[in-house]
């Protein structure tokens, strides 16, 4: 104990964790460069959650079938207008997506609907059953089987059960990541993809953010404000990632480097670039590498 013992000054009324020198060391200049996210002119928001995803997130072969079913073009405008691409947490990898062809019926709250300007979107979703969608609590007898109902909000049966006021920001490039990884696997999303709860993502988007949020040692930090879970997974949930500090001013020659590391997926030259505007000596940047990836 005595010989691996560390002294830890905890002087603040933040969550306090055991720390080696080397590691008090990283920590104290990542906080002294960096302001955390949290008070960036940024948004981190949750992707949607639907509270039943087998009735609102369809395949392309369903999204053909509500259209084809569309009686006019009027409506089969509207409609594909409202069936959203959708790219859940599995779908996301490290600096890019493979998207599983899915759709989102994004009949969110916060845009006031009115379903029967939908006649198609409502012959699908009521061949759930309403009451498997109303958002009262309930628990329903039907058919002699017990069907309950989605939590209890104030939103409508066809509605999603979160109510996306922040709608607008699923059309901007945005940084998403799974909640659940092995490691760092953020992407940047430039098109009107909207994601599935609980992957976060951060709106305005940025590739300099985007290179420093997969480097190791952004990695590091987060992970240390978690525990992990079997398997060496770690829930990489936003009141961590917001606390990651990133500096705010880095030379303009920097960032772009950096944005042309992101083009090329060099990686190496990523770390070694978020290294030196922390200014970590040689010997906390073989401490990372030992512990990274």
């Amino acid at each position: 104990m005595q010989q691996n013992g560390s002294e830890c000054d905890f002087s603040s009324a933040d969550s306090w964790v055991i720390l080696s020198p080397i590691e008090q060391s990283i920590k104290r200049k990542m906080e002294t460069v960096g302001t955390p996210l949290k008070d960036w002119n940024i948004n981190i928001y949750r992707g949607v959650l639907t509270g039943y995803n087998e009735a609102f997130i369809i395949t392309t072969e369903k999204r053909d079938e509500i259209l084809a079913n569309c009686q006019s073009e009027d409506e089969r405008t509207r409609t594909a207008e409202l069936i959203r691409p959708i790219l859940r947490g599995r779908d996301i990898k490290r600096y890019g997506y493979d998207w599983a062809k899915l759709y989102l019926i994004a009949t969110f709250p916060s845009r006031h609907y009115d379903i029967e300007q939908y006649p198609a979107v409502k012959q699908h979703l009521i061949s759930f059953g309403k009451e498997r969608l109303e958002q009262t609590g309930k628990t329903y007898s039907v058919n002699g089987e017990k069907v309950k109902a989605r939590k209890k909000t104030n939103n409508k049966w066809f509605e999603t059960q979160d109510s996306i006021s922040y709608w607008e920001d699923f059309y901007k490039p945005k940084i998403v990541w799974g909640n659940l990884n092995l490691t760092a696997s953020y992407a940047m999303i430039q098109d009107n993809s909207f994601i599935n709860a609980p992957s976060p993502m951060i709106v305005p988007a940025s590739k300099f953010l985007l290179a420093v949020l997969n480097s190791k040692l952004a990695d590091y930090y987060i992970r240390h404000l978690g525990v992990t879970r079997n398997g060496g997974y770690f829930e990489y949930k936003p009141m961590f990632v917001e606390k990651l500090p990133v500096p705010q001013s880095v030379d303009a020659k920097v960032v772009t480097d950096i944005e042309s590391y992101v083009d090329s997926k060099n990686e190496t030259a990523i770390d070694t670039a978020v290294y030196m505007f922390y200014g970590l000596t040689e010997e906390e940047i073989l401490y990372i590498n030992q512990k990274g990836r």
